[in-house]
């Protein structure tokens, strides 16, 4: 099944080349564009059962993610595994109830966060730090791409479903 992801990936043309600056603050010549795939619904039903099978086997109770990339992550694992979700905004709001939470996430709750593509990992780390101040236990972060280039060494539960170099083979 990651291979037709891989596939369905190029295919969608979300891998592209050129000049680009990632959301780390790193150049690049490959980008990886998961919001892209995500707008397919074979696509992201297929990322859906690859992060279900990566958590096979660990125990949680609710999805975590940041918005804008990790929203349809964490739907499509929360729907594939009947597990509630959370979302994180990027910054407080001041209108409404305000808040930089969607959702609640309780004392001790075990929280896998979502992300779609990790560079240096400091998005999913953000996500982890603020899970824990609100008590909650981070088991695991899954990622649908990792760049290879220092989130594992920020995130020691990373567990990714493909990597760039992956992605990079037979193009």
């Amino acid at each position: 099944m990651k291979d037709k992801l891989i596939d369905m990936l190029k295919e969608v043309g979300a891998l592209k080349f050129g000049e680009f600056i990632l959301s780390s603050g790193k150049k690049s010549n490959v980008y990886v564009d998961i919001k892209i795939a995500c707008t397919y619904p074979q696509i992201l039903r297929t990322i859906a059962k690859l992060m279900a099978e990566k958590v096979k086997g660990i125990e949680f109770d609710k999805v975590a993610c940041i918005e804008l990339g990790g929203v349809p992550l964490a739907v499509a694992l929360s729907l594939e595994t009947n597990k509630p979700y959370v979302i994180f905004r990027k910054e407080k709001k001041s209108y409404g109830i305000g808040g930089d939470l969607i959702g609640t996430i309780k004392q001790g709750e075990r929280i896998v966060v979502v992300e779609d593509v990790t560079t240096t990992g400091k998005s999913a780390h953000s996500v982890v730090k603020r899970v824990e101040e609100r008590g909650g236990d981070v088991v695991a972060v899954i990622t649908v791409v990792d760049r290879n280039e220092g989130a594992k060494d920020l995130l020691p539960n990373l567990i990714p479903i493909v990597e760039l170099k992956e992605l990079l083979e037979n193009i």
